[in-house]
């Protein structure tokens, strides 16, 4: 049976994870809240996410995944995000693991899932949080080397129209959570990590190594320069690229 979202718009939000969150804890369920800006967006690991005007703000609630399913869900994000934009506008995009969308070499979108756990560890709801740059024409100088939207690379989207796209690519890849194996295939070719050196960025630490592979729970294997080898989770560590965002 289809699901349907219940799509919730605002023009400008605190942060549209911190309204799906509160709505979550009022018993919804199959609900996306889309903004055009948010005043205290969240990333990965703590970090504030900018979010200017011109962009996407998407985040996506719905109840009920186990906990292997929960580790699937971000890299299955990068993936319907990457799907709708090639189907919107044609953009070719790329994934920077674990939770970046890359266009020309810089960062297109970002993605952050939050959960509330159950003791078991599976989810009793979860949050996927989509940044996507649709219209920006520049960005604040701490990030202008790294970033991206859709209308520099010239491509032009509706955010409305990206929105539903995004959400009904999300609807068709969460109901294989349980078997990934088609899409996992898809992660890996357009993981631009791939073969590359990297700084594997752990408590302070950074590490050189080279990106090998995506296991078959989306870390990414690494290899050492004393010829070590081990998989990272996106939990754990941060990996960068040696000589610019994701080279």
């Amino acid at each position: 049976m289809e699901r349907m979202w219940r799509v919730i718009r605002y023009e400008q939000v605190g942060s549209t994870n911190e309204v799906c969150k509160a709505l979550a804890a009022r018993g919804a369920d199959d609900t996306a809240v889309t903004a055009l800006t948010q005043t205290a967006g969240k990333g990965r690991l703590g970090r504030s996410f900018q979010s200017p005007e011109g962009g996407l703000y998407l985040s996506a609630l719905w109840r009920d995944c186990g906990g292997a399913e929960l580790l699937r869900v971000t890299p299955m994000a990068a993936v319907a995000v990457c799907r709708a934009v090639e189907r919107l506008c044609g953009a070719k995009c790329g994934i920077k693991w674990c939770n970046d969308v890359v266009l020309a070499g810089r960062k297109l979108c970002g993605i952050l899932t939050e959960s509330q756990l159950r003791p078991d560890g599976s989810a009793e709801w979860l949050v996927v949080g989509i940044g996507v740059n649709v219209a920006q024409t520049a960005f604040p100088s701490d990030i202008a080397d790294t970033a991206t939207s859709l209308a520099l690379c010239g491509y032009e989207a509706d955010r409305d129209a990206l929105a539903e796209a995004i959400l009904e690519e999300l609807d068709g890849l969460r109901a294989g959570l349980e078997r990934p194996e088609a899409w996992r295939t898809e992660y890996r070719a357009r993981c631009v990590n791939m073969g590359k050196a990297v700084q594997v960025l752990r408590g302070g630490e950074a590490r050189q190594a080279r990106a090998l592979d995506i296991d078959g729970e989306f870390g990414l294997t690494v290899e050492y320069e004393d010829g070590s080898r081990e998989t990272v989770r996106s939990g754990e560590v941060s990996v960068r690229g040696l000589y610019g965002y994701i080279e």
